[in-house]
């Protein structure tokens, strides 16, 4: 009996030094093909500092077109556009201005998201033709500090989490004719 006390100890220790950075903002599905719609949906599993969050902002990646926010009861949203370097075509219109960052606020303190609950934050868009990995850069503001989810490799291609301390949400854009492993509508 001793020995599985010990045991158990142990598991919680481990537990509980591997920190915030451990449990970060992810994405419910982490691959998909490329030229494809997604969904990103981006998880929250904890606040800062053991308070609240009352505030997500999004960097959308390059090469992540039409992003559109899902709006969520009790929360505002608010987009930011800005020029591309490279307009593209969509549903026959030339398209020279996209979507770059959405702002989740919550309207009310009631709203805020606790750091005891979970909660998801989404948004719609098309996928690059080109395969290789998207980093959805997160800014998540609590009642007391923050957590800048921006972290990513050195090597743009990588895909490698190793040694970020606060990494953002990884997706991996696969080839059009390679399936995700789990694909779910």
């Amino acid at each position: 009996m001793k020995h599985i006390h010990l045991t158990l100890v142990g598991i919680t220790l481990a537990a509980v030094s591997a920190g915030p950075a451990s449990a970060h903002v992810t994405l419910e599905e982490a691959k998909a093909q490329a030229g494809k719609p997604y969904k990103a949906t981006l998880r929250v599993s904890h606040g800062c500092e053991g308070t609240a969050t009352h505030t997500l902002r999004v960097r959308v990646p390059a090469g992540f077109r039409g992003a559109k926010p899902m709006p969520k009861p009790g929360w505002t949203l608010q987009t930011q556009r800005e020029p591309l370097a490279q307009p593209y075509e969509s549903h026959g219109r030339r398209i020279t201005d996209d979507v770059v960052e959405v702002t989740w606020k919550a309207a009310s303190r009631e709203a805020w998201l606790a750091d005891a609950h979970y909660d998801e934050f989404v948004l719609r868009g098309q996928l690059p033709v080109q395969p290789g990995p998207l980093w959805f850069k997160v800014q998540q503001l609590c009642e007391k500090g923050q957590w800048d989810w921006f972290d990513t490799p050195a090597d743009a291609k990588s895909t490698s989490r190793a040694g970020l301390k606060a990494p953002a949400a990884l997706l991996e854009v696969l080839p059009a004719d390679e399936a995700p492993t789990a694909h779910r509508h």
